[in-house]
């Protein structure tokens, strides 16, 4: 019975909130690799609008290693890292060997990270709510970009 901690981020607002997922939602993030896509609605906590998508950027398992890209599979393994998640070099190329988790998701993952796709021609508000400041800042982006057109 996996439960995983899902923080989606929100690109639109530049916020990032975290869920937490438990069964059945939860099983429905299994077998998924980094770069999959997931219909945002399996999140009812999340008020993302209709036909929006969630895009599985990576995640981390139980002994805090982080997923990489390039590792197939659900295992967990030693690699030599020279950057990229889980390490940066102190010097340049310095290398070091790092435990690391494979790109697919399974009931070893804890915490998993999305990136908040909106649908093509969206001009809604924010999925992640914002304070006035932010809101203002974004309305005003918003005209700016209506008159430059």
């Amino acid at each position: 019975m996996p439960t995983f901690k899902v923080v989606v981020s929100d690109p639109m607002s530049g916020k990032a909130i975290q869920l937490e997922v438990k069964d059945p939602a939860a099983q429905r993030f299994i077998g998924l690799k980094i770069g999959d896509y997931v219909d945002a609605s399996i999140l009812p906590d999340l008020k993302a609008p209709q036909g929006a998508r969630l895009l599985i950027t990576g995640g981390s398992g139980i002994e805090g290693a982080p997923m990489l890209p390039g590792v197939p599979g659900q295992v967990k393994k030693y690699a030599i890292l020279s950057g990229g998640p889980g390490y940066k070099p102190r010097k340049e190329g310095e290398r070091k060997k790092k435990l690391v988790r494979g790109n697919t998701i399974s009931d070893q993952i804890v915490q998993i990270n999305t990136v908040l796709v909106y649908p093509e021609g969206y001009r809604g508000p924010p999925a992640i709510a914002v304070g006035v400041k932010e809101a203002a800042r974004l309305t005003g982006q918003q005209q700016a970009e209506g008159q430059q057109s």
